[in-house]
């Protein structure tokens, strides 16, 4: 049997583990979310959205695409129904990036009204269809077909 003082020190270190395993799974939880939000549902949070990790996701705005392959620098609008933001990257788009296709960014929004992305995804289908037979498909249609898709 345990005297007094071997039991409130025995809950006493185990208060403190509990807490210590707590606050380590709480705050690296906290800090390793990444929200996804559309362009409508950022600009609604208003000055809340600032300097926040978020994936956004939404259409490139036909017309709005700057790349600058010298400088590493890429610029596009994306969009949804409810509204817009700019977007400007340092790194290179994947290979199917177009104008007019969901892409997926993440980042933080600035206090300029800028999404300063760290990566670019591209949305498209996950259903992998081979070439029939004897027949070999231009690259070009086939990411027509999975900008169709997205």
């Amino acid at each position: 049997m345990m005297g007094g003082k071997k039991k409130v020190g025995f809950a006493l270190a185990l208060i403190i583990v509990l807490s210590s395993f707590g606050y380590l799974v709480y705050g690296g939880i906290g800090e390793n979310i990444v929200y996804f939000v559309t362009p409508g549902e950022l600009l609604a949070k208003g000055t809340q959205a600032y300097d926040k990790p978020i994936r956004l996701g939404g259409q490139v705005m036909p017309g709005t695409m700057q790349w600058d392959a010298d400088a590493l620098d890429l610029r596009f609008t994306l969009q949804d129904e409810d509204g817009q933001i700019r977007v400007h990257s340092q790194k290179a788009p994947p290979a199917m990036f177009r104008e007019g296709m969901g892409v997926i960014v993440e980042g933080k929004l600035n206090r300029e009204g800028i999404f300063e992305s760290s990566s670019v995804m591209v949305k498209h289908s996950n259903e992998y269809r081979p070439p029939e037979d004897g027949t070999h498909p231009k690259p070009e249609d086939m990411y027509k077909s999975l900008i169709r898709e997205s």
